[in-house]
């Protein structure tokens, strides 16, 4: 896994469907466990306490960003 971090929007600008991972954080398309990319846990702030966000995107979006190399 490489150690640097993709940049992903803020989770309080996206859908809650996003934040869920059921679409797409760049695009928005329907998300499913066989066309996700997942993007790293990352800790977010949840009214005070540290939680870990799970961002997914689609594969077309992972391919554009040249995201082949991130594992």
């Amino acid at each position: 896994m490489a150690t640097a971090e993709i940049a992903v929007p803020d989770p309080a600008a996206l859908s809650s469907s996003q934040q869920r991972g059921t679409q797409c954080v760049w695009c928005t398309i329907a998300l499913t466990n066989g066309t996700a990319r997942n993007l790293g846990p990352r800790p977010i702030d949840a009214h005070g306490t540290s939680v870990l966000w799970f961002p997914r995107c689609c594969h077309h979006c992972w391919d554009e960003r040249g995201l082949a190399e991130w594992r």
